[in-house]
């Protein structure tokens, strides 16, 4: 199986906020964006595993600005890192202004996809080769997440989670 890089599952989604995908107050519902992103997150692992992908865990997502009707709203989503047969998806949402036409950085997002065959029992994910500066940090972090994640869960003994005690011992 042949190693891919971030850019091979690069995945972006434009659309306009319409009135029926907003609150009282005119901004954008959260579970719309959610929808949004998860869509997009299932493309980028999608075009990573070349495989059957099902979304696992939505392990963080910050609504840091409204984003307004009529918004010009971008999803985009890669691939931060792979494991067995997981996929950590990294998104960052982004809105353009009406006037000047410059994109600000609105959300992010990460999710995390599982690769499955015909029969839901999941399969072995290409290895991922970061290449930028900001993938690399995405990549490294992502193992701290995974750790983090498996720990809460019971799935894994603090004193195993070697990326975590890396941040705390010197």
């Amino acid at each position: 199986m042949e190693a891919k890089t971030p850019k091979d599952s690069r995945t972006i989604i434009t659309d306009i906020v319409l009135p029926s995908e907003t609150n009282p107050i005119g901004n954008m519902f959260g579970g719309e964006l959610l929808a949004r992103m998860d869509r997009a997150a299932s493309i980028a692992a999608r075009r990573h595993s070349r495989r059957i992908v099902v979304t696992a865990s939505v392990n963080h997502v910050a609504f840091n600005k409204m984003i307004p009707l009529g918004s010009v709203v971008t999803v985009e989503a890669k691939i931060s890192r792979s494991f067995n047969s997981s996929m950590e998806v990294y998104m960052d949402v982004w809105i353009e202004d009406r006037e000047s036409g410059l994109r600000s950085k609105a959300n992010e997002a990460i999710y995390t996809f599982v690769a499955v065959d015909e029969m839901g029992s999941p399969v072995k994910v290409p290895e991922l080769i970061p290449e930028t500066e900001l993938e690399k940090e995405r990549f490294i972090a992502a193992l701290r997440r995974k750790q983090l994640s498996l720990v809460l869960a019971g799935k894994m003994k603090p004193a195993d989670a070697t990326e975590l005690k890396a941040l705390f011992e010197s």
